[in-house]
């Protein structure tokens, strides 16, 4: 398996460095097998940052028994070399890093690097976990090093049971599904039976510890052991592929083997992944702008796809800019094999299209950090947008915004573009959401210019298939409304509360409700419409209007399904405990001080798990002759520090003025429905400063 091209000026993301030290938490691969077998991994300093803590939702993970039974669609990461800015656990400075974001086109992701043990960063866990994709690390030997290891892999069958075992230790630590095996060596043919003892082992114990957990074997030894790659299913490499849950067939295949492939499976040719090489180095089709070629071949013939290196669009630059290519080129892959993933599947669901990277972060409407940022794990729920080849096809443009203000997160959809009397609807989201006897309530928030008015329609089916559609429409003239829509739709529901924000003037919250039991919710669109007064009163009476009544504008906040009308409840900060680790001080500049510091908490009665992440932030307190802490904060602003996915974060460095006699540490707590604490209700810890 090549490696994909590197960027220009990219520097080595692995440094030497002492994993027993604090310091800003990364992730990063095991290079040695004596690394592997003394566990040295969960002794490191940065292990209890790299655990994912999103779960796989039900029905397609923990206790689910095998994949879906169809054709799949496997990613294998491999951008410039892995652990680049994704690296960095807490996120990092880069609004312009790459991401992924067309979850819903993937049923499994691998991430890969040259590394023997690729470890996935938990961004990518979490935000795949997310979206129902499963997540594989990679265990690699190649070349004349590889050589070597596998022979002190493979030296006896309780050699090769025992780093079978410290793999899947891993996996389950670091809450991934497991393994692309790629044993890309040529080895003795005596080897072979401790190699299928490696193989079978690790399976086996995959499943037992994670059921629905898989393993995939990657076209390269022979059974033979012969380092010859195959291109195919046959039977130089099926007794691997027996005793595992794939194969990932090298790229190399001719037209005719997706469907030999197939054949040698038999009812298992969904587990044959045909791999598919971006950069199209002797790949069918060719890859790159063709990649959708060799996917219509591997999907006639009924088995899976692999593609590799994705990343192509990132590190070749494009045209016109990231965004719009990744766009373009995932459209591609959507037209050739359709959507994998539905959501929404479960209730609460939330979303702020928020893609792991930005120019800011809002909490509820209020701006909260300024500047450049990507952490991968802040993905929500993607939104199912589709992007013509030609915009200028369409009279409305759907785009996620980075540069204008959200309201949650670092992101926004925004619409804009001409639109006379008629209206103009853009896929969201594409649900499988069966509705018990309650309510369901929808909440989201808008922006609108002029007579611009943004609705959303909601497809149901029946138990007997019957489809009903409901319009829950913008705020605005209620008999209008009715008049105009309800040829359209079953229902039209106007918003039973709708709430402008004060602090940040523009966002409007609009609440709907709707009851459809025994209904499976399918479709989510977005419905852009205008309220259509006569010109004459838009020009006089309405001092926002657009002085062209056909221009329209709107701005998609965030969107929020639940049964409960309301946000959660949190627990009070008495709930929980807060303690500080490795607290050190430094001399800064001009009497100044820098602190490190890890700072922990925990719940003490109930379940964290409620809680996804946290909002990070710290009050300097200057020097008063108080003893209440409270008394202390009058006047000082909490500056945001991060997110954090654990139960602890780590700060590097923080600056502290010297007249700074205290340090509030704030820990915001978030719920699944992407609601966020009060400040002043959040648990806390004072940190006094120490003297000079």
């Amino acid at each position: 398996m090549e490696e994909s091209n590197t960027s220009a000026g990219q520097t080595d993301t692995t440094p030497p460095f002492d994993p027993l030290a604090p310091a800003v938490p990364i992730s990063y691969p095991l290079k040695t097998l004596e690394e592997l077998e003394s566990r040295a991994y969960f002794k490191s300093f940065h292990f209890p940052f790299n655990k994912a803590t999103v779960k796989l939702p039900t029905g397609n993970g923990r206790g689910a028994a095998s994949m879906p039974q169809r054709p799949r669609i496997l990613v294998c990461h491999d951008m410039a070399g892995g652990y680049t800015d994704d690296r960095f656990v807490q996120g990092g400075g880069n609004a312009d890093a790459y991401a992924i974001w067309h979850w819903y086109l993937i049923d499994v992701f691998v991430y890969f690097s040259h590394n023997l043990v690729t470890l996935p960063p938990p961004c990518w866990t979490n935000t795949a976990h997310r979206h129902g994709v499963k997540v594989l690390g990679t265990f690699i030997v190649e070349w004349d090093e590889g050589k070597k290891l596998a022979k002190q892999l493979l030296l006896t069958k309780e050699s090769a049971q025992m780093y079978a075992e410290r793999l899947t230790e891993l996996a389950v630590a670091l809450n991934f599904d497991g393994w692309l095996l790629n044993m890309e060596v040529t080895l003795d043919p005596k080897q072979i039976p401790n190699l299928k003892e490696f193989v079978n082992h690790l399976s086996q114990t995959m499943h037992s510890a994670v059921p629905g957990s898989i393993v995939i074997w990657y076209d390269s030894v022979t059974i033979d052991g012969d380092l010859s790659w195959q291109d195919q299913l046959n039977d130089k490499n099926k007794p691997f592929f027996d005793l595992c849950d794939g194969i990932f067939v090298n790229y190399t295949w001719k037209e005719g083997y997706p469907k030999l492939s197939a054949d040698v499976a038999g009812d298992r040719k969904f587990d044959v992944y045909m791999g598919i090489d971006v950069f199209g180095r002797g790949t069918y089709g060719g890859g790159q702008w063709t990649t959708n070629v060799a996917l219509d071949v591997i999907k006639k013939d009924g088995v899976s796809a692999a593609i590799f290196a994705p990343g192509w669009v990132y590190e070749t630059n494009q045209p016109p800019d990231f965004q719009t290519a990744q766009n373009r080129w995932w459209g591609l892959v959507e037209k050739s094999w359709g959507v994998v993933q539905n959501y929404p599947k479960i209730l609460p669901f939330y979303s702020n299209f928020n893609q792991g990277h930005g120019y800011h972060i809002y909490v509820d409407g209020e701006q909260v950090l300024d500047t450049p940022w990507n952490n991968i794990s802040s993905q929500s729920f993607q939104p199912f947008i589709e992007y013509p080849g030609d915009p200028t096809t369409q009279p409305i443009q759907v785009v996620i915004n980075f540069k204008e203000a959200s309201y949650s997160g670092g992101g926004n959809i925004t619409f804009k573009g001409t639109l006379g009397g008629d209206t103009f609807t853009a896929r969201l989201f594409q649900g499988e959401l069966l509705l018990g006897n309650s309510p369901i309530h929808f909440t989201y928030s808008v922006k609108l210019s002029g007579n611009s008015l943004l609705g959303l329609a909601l497809e149901f089916l029946s138990a007997d298939k019957e489809k009903k559609t409901v319009l829950l429409a913008s705020s605005g003239n209620t008999l209008l409304t009715m008049n105009r829509f309800s040829k359209y739709f079953t229902y039209v529901i106007m918003p039973r509360r709708v709430t402008k924000l004060e602090k940040e003037p523009g966002w409007v919250i609009q609440k709907s409700s709707i009851e459809m039991d025994g209904h499976i919710l399918r479709e989510i669109r977005a419905v852009c419409y205008k309220s259509r007064p006569e010109k004459s009163e838009v020009v006089v009476k309405d001092k926002t209007a657009s002085p062209d009544p056909s221009e329209y504008y709107a701005v998609l906040g965030h969107m929020r399904v639940n049964t409960s009308a309301e946000n959660s409840d949190f627990p009070p900060s008495s709930s929980w405990i807060v303690d500080s680790q490795y607290v050190e001080f430094t001399s800064g500049s001009q009497g100044s001080k820098n602190l490190s510091v890890k700072i922990i908490w925990q719940l003490k009665d109930g379940n964290a798990d409620l809680f996804p992440n946290y909002n990070m932030y710290v009050k300097k307190l200057k020097s008063t002759s108080s003893r209440n802490p409270n008394e202390m904060l009058e006047g000082a602003e909490q500056e945001y520090l991060g997110v954090a996915e654990v139960e602890s974060f780590y700060i590097f460095d923080l600056v502290i003025p010297s007249d700074t006699s205290s340090l509030k540490f704030i820990i915001q707590v978030r719920s699944v429905d992407g609601a966020s604490q009060n400040l002043e209700d959040s648990p806390f810890l004072v940190l006094k400063v120490e003297a000079s």
